[in-house]
């Protein structure tokens, strides 16, 4: 089951970077709904070619990323946010991103070289077994990407082992208020649309404390649900997760 909702996935975001066609399949709509969801501007006009309207909130625009930092972003689409992070992280630093979807890292390594981008990297792989060196990232960011995994426990117990001791998350992500009918969870628009395979909100949370973090809320988007979902009962949520560091069998 999980290999088939993969297949599913990745087919249809094989089309979304084949087509160039996120949400709404043009590019000024693709703007507009970035505009909604956090981005400004100077983000949108600065990642020409890699924001494909896919995203529910901006983590770039709320992390703390720092020069010289080495960035990992999970489901790393077009490049748009790999982008956007690497004028943070400076010369000194490097993004990295991550998607299993070839024709996805193949339009972010033609963007990047269109915009002039040197330090990035984008690799092609699964977020619930990271091409990554334990202990080696300082931050990570993940934009509307989590939801899309079958397995949720194992992508968050990934970003705990690649991450530094306290390294961050900064993630958006839809999350239900309410559990969804078998119908929609069986609806395959809903899946590759980040509803179908979407958490409960405190089932997300928990997934995330368990697998080693301390979590904390910075924004949540209840309008989301009527601009994008058809009144769905869900909102976008995004969050700082700090990794705790364990020192002789306690968390400090």
């Amino acid at each position: 089951m999980e290999k088939e909702i993969k297949n599913i996935i990745k087919e249809k975001y094989k089309e979304i970077a084949t087509e160039n066609c996120g949400c709404c399949c043009s590019s000024k709509n693709n703007e507009d709904v970035s505009k909604k969801i956090g981005y400004s501007d100077n983000d949108i006009n600065f990642g020409t070619g890699a924001n494909l309207g896919l995203g529910c909130g901006n983590p770039v625009a709320i992390s703390k990323i720092k020069e010289g930092d080495i960035v990992l972003d999970l489901g790393c689409g077009a490049g748009f946010d790999c982008f956007l992070a690497s004028k943070k992280v400076g010369e000194t630093g490097k993004v990295i991103g991550v998607d299993m979807t070839e024709e996805m890292i193949e339009k972010a390594k033609i963007n990047s070289k269109k915009l002039n981008i040197k330090n990035t990297e984008f690799i092609l792989g699964e977020i619930e077994d990271l091409p990554i060196k334990d202990n080696s990232i300082d931050i990570i960011i993940t934009n509307c990407v989590i939801n899309l995994t079958p397995d949720k426990t194992k992508t968050f117990k990934e970003a705990y082992r690649v991450l530094k001791n306290k390294g961050k998350i900064y993630l958006s992500d839809i999350v239900l208020l309410e559990e969804l009918s078998e119908k929609q969870k069986n609806d395959e628009d809903l899946l590759c649309g980040c509803v179908a395979g979407a958490l409960l909100k405190e089932d997300y949370l928990n997934k995330l404390k368990n697998a080693g973090f301390n979590v904390n809320i910075l924004l949540e988007n209840k309008e989301i649900s009527k601009q994008q979902y058809n009144g769905i009962n869900l909102e976008s949520i995004t969050i700082e997760a700090i990794k705790n560091t364990i020192d002789n069998n306690k968390i400090i």
